[in-house]
């Protein structure tokens, strides 16, 4: 079999413009763009996580590949210490071989997927990975696992390829996209990202004989206390955009993070009222698919990606 290069600089990394921020920066230079990341994928921990939906995570998890730094700046991201785009963050750059190394090792334990988590600035070295393990014959459930802030052409470009897209849909207030995330224009972006994942995938998820998913969507919405009228308006723009029988992950284990420990609203956690209006939305708009969490979640996802397993003690 002839040997292949799976570290060649894709060329949209040039200019690079794979993301809704069009820095237009050569990554393989000294410049450095919005997220501050360069062509060699920066990671904070592959690991197999079995914190996801049940479809997803199964008994044996997930081998996500947390990638570092963000195109969002969320002021009150759970994964602060690897998301934030500062040149002290937690962070290890990898060749494409390397981290195929470092994937095949948890499949052979047993996962069946993986997940690539906050990908959209990496979208290009994303390719790169699922090139490399079919080239090396596996075949895992590829798991899309993104904010939501992606060019509609960039998730053109993963149809056929991605088997399982999981975003996150945070906002319809477009200030509050702004003001909490450095994120312009985030529901129109999302809203077109989502769509055509919609239009690839439809409503309807598949799943294997151990109830494991296959191909499909799940829409994922943290609820955020204070904010109960934006996450209404999300399900809303779902149900009225795309349709009430997508699978819907609705989240209650918001907590803040020292960040937002003197925000107004951040500061504190979900009240229970709170979530009972979401859901009485959720239901009358008619959803009837997918995953609510307990309010007792908030103590469960707390990672620390300064251990070598951030979900696990």
């Amino acid at each position: 079999m002839k040997e292949k290069n799976p570290d060649i600089i894709p060329e949209v990394l040039r200019q690079c413009n794979c993301c809704p921020r069009n820095c237009r920066v050569d990554r393989s230079s000294d410049k450095l763009g919005y997220c501050k990341t360069k062509v060699k994928v920066s990671i904070g921990s592959i690991c197999a996580h079995r914190g996801e939906e049940p479809v997803i995570s199964g008994r044996q998890g997930i081998c996500n590949i947390f990638f570092t730094h963000c195109n969002m700046q969320c002021i009150y991201c759970q994964n602060y210490n690897i998301s934030r785009n500062t040149s002290s963050i937690t962070q290890s750059q990898v060749a494409i071989r390397d981290v195929v190394d470092q994937v095949e090792r948890i499949l052979d334990r047993g996962c069946k997927s993986v997940g690539f988590v906050s990908p959209s600035h990496y979208y290009p070295q994303t390719l790169q990975i699922i090139d490399e393990l079919h080239h090396r014959g596996r075949r895992p459930v590829l798991v899309y696992n993104t904010n939501g802030y992606d060019l509609k052409e960039a998730i053109e470009n993963l149809e056929g390829v991605i088997d399982v897209y999981l975003p996150d849909f945070k906002y319809i207030d477009e200030e509050l996209g702004r003001r909490l995330s450095d994120a312009p224009h985030y529901p129109e972006i999302a809203g077109a990202a989502i769509g055509e994942m919609f239009r690839q995938k439809g409503a309807d998820i598949k799943l294997d004989k151990d109830n494991l998913i296959t191909s499909g969507l799940i829409i994922r919405h943290l609820v955020l206390p204070g904010y109960i009228d934006n996450s209404k308006g999300v399900l809303r723009y779902i149900a009225e955009n795309y349709s009430s029988d997508i699978h819907i992950s609705l989240m209650s284990q918001y907590y803040p993070t020292p960040r937002v420990v003197l925000h107004s609203e951040l500061c504190r956690r979900l009240k229970p009222s709170e979530y009972d209006e979401v859901l009485a939305e959720f239901d009358r708009l008619g959803f009837y698919r997918g995953w609510v969490q307990q309010m007792e979640s908030a103590d469960y996802y707390r990672p620390d990606f300064a251990r070598d397993h951030p979900f696990e003690e």
